[in-house]
């Protein structure tokens, strides 16, 4: 059993609700297969949907929809060059935390 002490010390270590639904929602962007896939590949080398498309051997519909939802997520942002959108993942922290959640499994 938990003296006082102890119970308010825990309390004030957890995250508060709006930090709980932050995590919760960038989770989310690794939960799906084809975003996972494509956040990965991303790290690797920032990419057009077209290569992305190719490397992933699915259509550019999907593609393009896993990336309007990562970068709803906030993971990933693109810039024009030419007639090509090149997509790039955001944070330089994603690549450390995949390289920890694969040490983890």
């Amino acid at each position: 059993m938990l003296d006082i002490r102890e119970e308010i010390a825990i309390k004030e270590l957890l995250p508060n609700k709006t930090d709980i639904t932050n995590l919760t929602t960038f989770f989310y962007a690794f939960s799906d297969d084809t975003r996972l896939k494509i956040i990965i590949l991303l790290t690797i080398k920032p990419m057009c949907v077209t290569d992305i498309s190719t490397f992933l051997n699915q259509n550019q519909t999907t593609i393009s929809h896993q990336l309007k939802i990562l970068k709803s997520l906030d993971i990933v942002s693109a810039d024009r060059n030419g007639k090509n959108i090149i997509y790039y993942i955001k944070n330089p922290n994603i690549q450390e935390i995949l390289n920890i959640s694969v040490d983890c499994i």
